[in-house]
């Protein structure tokens, strides 16, 4: 009798945001926002619905994938509330036209777009009475 010995460890497949797009050629170009675009393997998702408690301690939204939290953002308004699922069909058929009207991966398209709505520079003015505007 002799007994074959299978693989120790089998390779797990590579996890594509609704089964299409990866996030390993996502480039987060802005240094400072890289800790706070959650984009990377570590955070990678098939879909944005994972029921994470994401806003139970403070920073700790940093760590939900960016294309969750624009599908959590997307529920707002009274009709929309808690209507993560059809939100997260209209981000899939969003990024579907985002591809084919681009041609690129639509992960680099949201996070580029992340950085160019942040602001670039901040400044106060201090005004009467203690008051800052």
């Amino acid at each position: 009798e002799s007994w074959e010995t299978a693989p120790a460890v089998a390779e797990t497949p590579e996890i594509k945001l609704f089964g299409k797009w990866s996030t390993d050629d996502v480039q987060i170009n802005d240094i400072s926002l890289q800790d706070y675009i959650a984009v990377k393997e570590k955070y990678a998702k098939y879909l944005p619905h994972s029921g994470g408690r994401y806003a139970a301690k403070r920073f700790r939204k940093a760590q939900c994938p960016i294309v969750e939290r624009l599908t959590n953002s997307m529920m707002m308004h009274g009709r929309n509330n808690g209507k993560k699922l059809m939100t997260c069909r209209i981000v899939k058929h969003a990024f579907e036209i985002i591809h084919l009207l681009t041609g690129e991966n639509p992960l680099q398209v949201l996070a580029n777009a992340i950085i160019n709505s942040g602001p670039r520079e901040d400044s106060t003015r201090i005004g009467r009475a203690g008051t800052s505007a």
